[in-house]
């Protein structure tokens, strides 16, 4: 049993009824990179990234964002 840290983008843009593409514009991040993020396809997260999201979307708690979630591996 291991633990992965999970970017929560799918529920969140859910909740504030936007698209991925729009995040992109709000956050001036590649719609490429947020979806990798989005599909946990990225090994590495940019912290800048995190705080871009959080600031566009007045997140003030990290834990919103992301998230640490039990493995099989």
């Amino acid at each position: 049993m291991g633990k992965k840290v999970v970017v929560k983008i799918h529920h969140l843009i859910k909740n504030k009824n936007m698209s991925l593409r729009e995040l992109s514009r709000k956050t001036d991040i590649r719609h490429a990179a947020l979806s990798e993020l989005a599909n946990q396809k990225r090994q590495n997260i940019h912290m800048g990234h995190i705080e871009r999201i959080a600031e566009s979307l007045n997140i003030n708690d990290i834990r919103e964002i992301i998230d640490l979630e039990e493995t099989d591996d």
